[in-house]
């Protein structure tokens, strides 16, 4: 038996003469999401269906709800484009969810304009043949106990009941390509995703101080590329360490500094690995105010160690925010693992909040910057993720 599932999407929808190129992108994220499957992608009248076995439907809603650029999934049945035919699946339907509450209401689309009756004709038929074999419901336009979703296509009508909500946004990889500065903690996985929302492709780059972080630390930072990339997109994982940088840092420069010193290294790193990787920005997870280093003063200093260009999506977020949206994508629970980052090491004990680009500078002569990006890349290591 053969599962049938309708894909709807929303803003690529709207992208005029550059829409065949979204939905081009969408269609093979589409494909790629469910390659572990025996199915197959179609495009019909501004949607996606896909084919697939019956047994497999509930883990494929799964996988094709988390992928950038869907609306909502839902498990749809054909029927004939006949009034009859789609009266008989309403009624069906109807009596399925018969125990859920008091009222309802039937929503259609006719994409198909050479169909007899319009979507509000179409609604107060099927709703007055529902009522006429259901007289204790009533039609409730605002908040229904429950839906009937009627699609008229070009010669064929789909019927569902149940959405289950995507992340919207764009596909994945239609608005360019950038390295993630992925840490152990809870805002940078949110500032991946969001990234990934907005279309990008992402790389993530993850520095540790081993032997002074544990490889616990690690495994925690490769399970939240994993639950980045559960939609089934491929995500590179550069593993880099900055144990050698740090004690440099700690041994030859003024200790308040250490942070914001670490900090430009990092960024100096990942310009190395985008300039190699070919990729066109780096995303951070910094929320303005939040830590020491996350000064407006502190982000002006740190940022001029690079000409590459900064995303943070973060930036206007709270920590509030920042945290309901990680418990929603499921990385929150990752991130709170009790197992130190190299951000949380040789952290001084008055860290300069509002620092002076000359001093930084000076401070840096201290540092033999090309030799430590050198010897930091050649020993980094490079996962592809899942």
């Amino acid at each position: 038996m053969e599962a049938l599932i309708l894909i709807r999407y929303g803003e690529i929808a709207l992208k005029g003469k550059n829409r065949g190129y979204f939905e081009k992108a969408l269609f093979n994220n589409l494909k790629n999401a469910l390659r572990d499957f025996e199915a197959r992608v179609i495009r019909k009248h501004g949607r996606f269906f896909v084919h697939g076995p019956a047994l497999e439907e509930e883990k494929m809603i799964e996988r094709l709800s988390k992928v950038f650029g869907v609306v909502s999934v839902s498990s749809v049945q054909r029927v004939p484009l006949e009034l009859e035919a789609i009266e008989k699946a309403a009624l069906k339907i109807t009596e399925s969810k018969g125990g859920t509450g008091p009222s309802f209401k039937v929503e259609a689309r006719r994409a198909n304009k050479g169909f007899p009756l319009t979507s509000p004709e179409i609604n107060r038929v099927i709703g007055a043949a529902i009522l006429k074999k259901n007289p204790h419901l009533q039609v409730n336009l605002h908040h229904p106990s429950f839906k009937i979703f009627i699609e008229i296509g070009p010669r064929e009508a789909f019927l569902y009941h149940e959405q289950t909500a995507g992340p919207g946004g764009l596909p994945v990889g239609v608005t360019g390509r950038a390295l993630l500065l992925l840490s152990g903690g809870i805002d940078s996985p949110v500032a991946g995703w969001m990234a990934l929302k907005r279309g990008l492709s992402l790389e993530a780059i993850h520095y540790h101080s081993y032997p002074y972080t544990s490889m616990r630390s690690r495994e925690k930072v490769l399970d939240l590329c994993r639950q980045l990339a559960v939609s089934g997109i491929r995500l590179p994982l550069h593993l880099v360490s900055v144990t050698g940088i740090q004690k440099e840092i700690r041994d030859c420069c003024p200790p308040e500094l250490g942070i914001i010193l670490l900090r430009r290294m990092m960024l100096r790193l990942a310009e190395e690995i985008s300039r190699r990787r070919r990729l066109q920005a780096l995303v951070t997870g910094e929320s303005l105010g939040q830590v020491a280093s996350q000064t407006l003063e502190s982000m002006a200093v740190i940022s001029k160690a690079t000409p590459i260009l900064i995303l943070r999506p973060l930036l206007g977020m709270d920590k509030h925010e920042i945290v309901t949206r990680a418990e929603q994508i499921d990385t929150y629970g990752i991130s709170i693992r009790p197992y130190e980052d190299c951000c949380t090491l040789f952290i001084p004990r008055h860290p300069a909040t509002k620092p002076k680009l000359n001093r930084v500078i000076e401070a840096e002569t201290a540092l033999d910057i090309e030799n430590l990006v050198a010897t930091a890349l050649d020993t980094a290591e490079t996962l592809l993720i899942p």
